[in-house]
């Protein structure tokens, strides 16, 4: 079916959404006013053994377990297409591609420049093409090339008149007709945007969403550390386990459809086999 009246070039009109869904984005326009925030603590046990098999024969780039949730989000949001809806100009959306976001440090250090990387899945996708492209990203993105918004940006930043800039840009972007130049990898356009905290040494906690843009879903990863797990009978184990927190609009969906999605997420980090299915290969849980 082709484009119809009212849809945007990003996403679908949702025509029969239910009355609270029709209502909640006109009351509530802004997305960082509808933000729900949830932390989740994810045992790492069968991670661990399934990386160290995946990485016995040593791989030019190893798998590693920031591969593991991003691919487990993609998969998560493509079970639960709720997920990868987006209210924008006090309407909703249905996204009309599967996409997930992060920035890459170029140098770690204070003065190291950061550059933006753009996953785009396809339904096929399963953890290996999903760890080669990221391995493309990262290397593009380390290289001395800029992507294609940082060149847009730098350009905008020499046009005079930064407030009027700033009232046109925002206009264009609450009706999706922003040039595609612009926004093709800004992070704040695609179903998921992924932060990787645990990487600079910092545990997962709030992050904030932004009323630019479509994304809908925040991802922040924590560290690996041994944190306590409780069975049914009280007893205690400590194990390798990762924090995670993500931030969702709530306008999307309800909290019944949350934890499930949540639940899902949990048993795909916990079952990493299930990744390398393709994502759009349902799984039971």
């Amino acid at each position: 079916m082709g484009r119809k009246l009212g849809d945007r070039k990003d996403g679908k009109l949702l025509r029969n959404t239910d009355s609270m869904h029709y209502i909640m984005p006109i009351m509530y326009p802004n997305r960082c006013d509808n933000e729900a925030f949830m932390n989740i603590k994810v045992d790492l046990t069968a991670a661990e053994e399934f990386l160290a098999k995946k990485n016995a024969g040593s791989p030019e780039y190893k798998y590693n377990i920031f591969q593991l949730v991003l691919t487990a989000m993609l998969k998560t949001i493509k079970q639960r297409p709720k997920m990868n809806y987006f209210v924008a100009n006090q309407k909703m959306y249905e996204r009309n591609e599967l996409t997930a976001a992060f920035t890459v440090k170029k140098i770690f250090s204070d003065n190291g420049g950061e550059a933006l990387a753009r996953i785009c899945a396809k339904d096929d996708d399963t953890l290996e093409s999903i760890h080669n492209e990221i391995f493309r990203q990262v290397s593009f993105c380390r290289s001395d090339k800029k992507d294609a918004s940082t060149e847009s940006m730098d350009i905008v930043q020499k046009i005079p008149g930064k407030l009027l800039i700033g009232k046109v840009v925002r206009f264009l972007d609450r009706h999706g007709w922003m040039p595609a130049s612009v926004i093709a990898t800004d992070p704040y356009q695609c179903s998921v945007v992924l932060t990787n905290l645990g990487s600079l040494g910092l545990d997962a906690g709030y992050h904030h969403m932004t009323n630019w843009g479509t994304n809908s879903v925040f991802c922040a990863i924590g560290l690996m550390k041994k944190r306590p797990f409780y069975d049914d009978d009280g007893n205690v184990s400590m194990r390798q386990s990762l924090s995670i927190g993500l931030t969702i609009d709530e306008r999307i969906a309800d909290g019944y459809y949350y934890a499930k999605t949540i639940k899902l997420f949990k048993h795909l980090l916990e079952n990493p086999e299930l990744l390398e299915l393709p994502l759009n290969e349902k799984v039971e849980y």
